[in-house]
């Protein structure tokens, strides 16, 4: 059992507060991924996961074990940094068996956990390859590879394919994610690429100043944002957002159109609709298009409603050119509103 247990962690360096008071819980096998931009915090949690930074305060226990006071190497953990981190003067086979000869364990078992984690990473042809010699790709899959042969009971990977070209992110991701689930391994992922955490994540935790807004599957992330910020970070294009009024009729009223709001919400709200959820049809948002980009099998239209920037994504057989005049109608099941005050959503 490798459930990891966050308790209160925060970490400062000199007057600047990196993380405030973190609490998540990992359950054993899961894949967790710490999302955001740079400078959120979610690096400094993983390295204090892993051993390389000290909190200032709090704890982080692994396995029913209190490990925050042990150096990495108990911490039964391995870990795939952005760089890979291979040595370029040894061979592939050398490289994987790197970790297991320090823990001097028998060369039989030295060659069995090679050639297995090997052939699971596509990589059996490369071992007596120096790794000097591999592309990108290839020393990503043998940074994999070592971390998986240790079998340690938790993996953490910082930003392990922000140095790949698009083509070869999209294979290792899927690869990435089979032969984790197949490990059985808890794994914490650090990405600031939503396309990533999307498709990986068992979790995610989304990640801003020093803080984790929501921790949720994907799809309660970009379907049920817990917060404004997790609406406008996530989704691409993100979330459109108009001031709200609720007037004496008990509705909302948004850029000259009344809709049903929350019961419990205040005088003044935010509504929140992504682009997709977007038709035309009479008695919708009033828009001017501005902007046309074609996508294939969808149109993006950038166009302003009272004022503002307004995304929707529109079928492609809808012709539309800029100075046009649309009529947007949201998709009732799939409008949010949010507290202006707190940013937090409001049911």
């Amino acid at each position: 059992m490798a459930e990891i247990l966050i308790k209160g962690v925060a970490k400062s360096f000199g007057s600047f507060t990196a993380l405030h008071s973190i609490d998540l819980t990992i359950a054993d096998q899961e894949f967790m991924v710490l999302l955001g931009a740079s400078g959120c915090g979610k690096t400094t949690l993983l390295r204090i996961i892993a051993g390389l930074e000290s909190p200032t305060q709090g704890e982080v226990w692994i396995g029913g074990k209190r490990v925050d006071q042990l150096p990495p190497r108990e911490r039964g953990i391995a870990m795939v940094f952005q760089n890979y981190a291979v040595f370029p003067h040894l061979t592939v086979y050398e490289n994987i068996a790197f970790g297991l000869r320090m823990k001097k364990l028998p060369q039989a078992e030295v060659d069995t956990r090679v050639k297995r984690t090997a052939e699971l990473m596509h990589i059996e042809q490369l071992l007596k390859r120096y790794s000097g010699q591999l592309s990108g790709g290839q020393r990503q899959r043998v940074a994999v590879a070592r971390a998986l042969a240790m079998e340690p009971d938790v993996i953490l990977m910082d930003e392990p394919l922000s140095n790949l070209d698009a083509l070869l992110r999209l294979e290792m991701r899927a690869e990435l994610k089979g032969v984790l689930a197949n490990s059985k391994t808890t794994t914490i992922y650090v990405t600031h690429d939503q396309v990533e955490a999307m498709s990986l994540a068992d979790r995610i935790s989304v990640m801003n100043g020093g803080h984790i807004v929501q921790a949720a599957s994907p799809v309660e992330v970009y379907r049920n944002p817990a917060a404004r910020f997790v609406g406008s970070f996530i989704g691409n294009p993100p979330m459109n957002f108009l001031p709200a009024t609720r007037n004496g009729d008990g509705r909302y009223h948004v850029a000259g159109i009344a809709l049903d709001g929350p019961s419990q919400g205040g005088a003044k709200l935010e509504f929140a609709i992504r682009p997709e959820d977007l038709t035309i049809a009479a008695g919708g948002l009033k828009a001017t298009a501005r902007v046309i980009e074609p996508l294939g099998a969808h149109t993006l239209v950038t166009s302003e409603v009272d004022g503002k920037l307004f995304r929707a994504v529109l079928d492609s057989d809808l012709k539309v050119a800029p100075g046009d005049e649309l009529s947007l109608v949201p998709k009732p099941d799939r409008v949010r509103w949010f507290d202006l005050e707190t940013s937090k959503a409001v049911n």
